[in-house]
């Protein structure tokens, strides 16, 4: 690449990385994932926009590849173990058994309705059947949801990669159909297992090492911490197991250890993770023909009300059912498993192999994940007020925010008193904290002051609590309690759950 067309490549990628960014605020003001508007950013890019020429598959996996590692690193590094384990079985369930169920109901549609061969079919039901994490918590951060949904959606948008990208790759090698079916779900087994004890080791061994050398700059702890992440993905692949498993247990590993310098490294973890998300986003919307649409268009409607009101449901039912979630719960599950820039990702792999047909799948697939993205997630905040699944506002909690304060080992926590909150008239004193968790600070009508034991909460006001890392959970618990049920909370038997 000569000079000028260097300085022309970086002037258009410096203007789409500003209107990224800006494209995010406007996601957030209008309820819009940013996905979708990445997406037709690149569509804008690309032949029948700026005429950008983007068509080779080939390239478009493997940098898929790439930014997947970064997203599922940013994904395990920011996710709290205390969070995400009591619904850890539910979103592994959802993420074998429910991409299991998800993707046969979408195959028999594919080949009964639509007449595919069953290679296709089936291809059809495995791109659709694993949620996205970038989509799903681009959305969900505005929906104040209870712990145990969260976690589970979580867990499962962290864990269902992996297994639908073996699935997807051994189906479109032909590899399935030569080894049976028998011998591809042994084979997916072990790529699962052997992907996660290979992250596990490489995030145990990682933290050993970090905490035993000190390295001459605090820069470069994010970046050994990003290139464990990465080893762990290597060493998976050459052992021919799940390279995306190990990243994401790699990096759900070293996030909830006492890392040096974890606040640098959550900030250029979330930094990358944006850039390979925008890079990725607009990467697919170039490769998308908008020529091939229209005659995917009744075929995409199709699977994705099959998909969403059908197939997505049962899968949910038949993995919940041993966990005995409500109703409600099931329900918002079901609504709540947004298809992003996965199952687009998954598209290229058929086209890649030169799979008959694949520039259909394509088109599909692109169609269900910017229609249906569009439909469900701006309904999302409705609907867990509608079927009680986000106790955050109507069950008064403070809304808690935390930084580390790296040098004491303690997290400095924000907490803001919401209307109807129970802890508007309670004293510092009786909030009751943990011995050795201070107050130093209260915000009230844009005024700063120094509480004292004898300070009475008010609706609006915001504090600042410090407090030691080991007792920052039961902080949180005790202020969520008085939340709901004010300074009597222990005589209720309140946890703060």
């Amino acid at each position: 690449m000569d000079v000028p067309s260097l300085n022309v490549f970086l002037l258009v990628g410096a203007l789409v990385l500003v209107a990224a960014v800006l494209a995010v605020r406007a996601s957030v003001r209008f309820g819009l994932p940013t996905l979708v508007l990445y997406l037709l950013i690149g569509v804008a890019l690309g032949e029948s926009g700026l005429g950008i020429q983007f068509d080779d598959p080939h390239v478009a996996q493997s940098l898929a590849y790439a930014a997947l590692i970064i997203i599922l690193s940013e994904g395990g590094l920011t996710t709290r173990w205390d969070e995400v384990r009591p619904s850890l079985g539910v979103g592994v369930v959802l993420a074998t058994v429910g991409v299991g169920v998800s993707t046969a109901l979408v195959a028999l549609l594919g080949h009964y309705v639509f007449g595919l061969n069953w290679t296709l079919a089936i291809l059809l039901g495995a791109v659709f059947a694993p949620t996205d994490a970038a989509a799903v918590f681009s959305t969900l951060r505005r929906v104040p949801l209870t712990k145990r949904m969260s976690s589970a959606l979580e867990a499962e948008s962290g864990l269902n990669d992996a297994p639908t990208i073996v699935l997807v790759v051994l189906i479109s090698t032909n590899q399935a159909a030569d080894d049976g079916p028998l011998i591809v779900v042994l084979l997916i087994l072990y790529q699962l297992l052997a992907g996660a004890g290979i992250g596990y080791a490489v995030g145990r061994l990682g933290s050993m090492m970090l905490h035993r050398i000190a390295l001459p700059t605090p820069g470069l702890y994010p970046l050994m911490i990003m290139t464990l992440t990465v080893l762990a993905y290597s060493i998976g692949a050459f052992a021919q197991a799940s390279g995306f498993a190990a990243v994401y247990v790699s990096a759900l590993v070293l996030g909830n250890t006492r890392l040096p310098h974890r606040a640098a490294t959550r900030s250029f973890a979330e930094g990358l993770a944006w850039v390979s998300q925008i890079g990725l986003f607009v990467m697919l919307g170039l490769l998308a023909v908008p020529s091939e649409m229209p005659g995917a268009f009744l075929a995409a409607v199709v699977s994705g009300v099959v998909l969403t009101f059908v197939a997505r449901p049962i899968a949910v039912w038949v993995s919940t059912v041993l966990f005995r979630l409500r109703l409600p719960e099931q329900l918002f599950l079901s609504m709540a498993g947004l298809r992003g820039a996965i199952p687009v990702v998954l598209a290229t792999i058929p086209l890649a192999e030169n799979v008959e047909d694949a520039d259909w799948l394509f088109a599909v697939v692109f169609i269900v994940a910017v229609l249906f993205t569009l439909l469900q997630a701006p309904a999302l905040p409705w609907l867990a007020n509608r079927l009680g699944v986000a106790p955050g506002v109507d069950a008064h909690d403070a809304e808690l925010e935390s930084a580390p304060l790296e040098r004491v080992e303690a997290d400095l926590i924000q907490v803001r008193v919401p209307p109807r909150s129970q802890l508007h008239g309670v004293t510092i004193s009786e909030l009751r904290l943990p011995p050795g968790v201070t107050v130093p600070l209260l915000v009230r009508d844009e005024q700063t002051e120094v509480p004292d034991e004898r300070t009475k909460l008010r609706y609006g006001d915001e504090i600042l609590i410090v407090a030691p890392r080991s007792l920052r959970a039961a902080t949180e618990r005790r202020l969520r309690a008085v939340g709901r049920r004010g300074r009597l909370a222990g005589w209720f038997g309140e946890e703060g759950r």
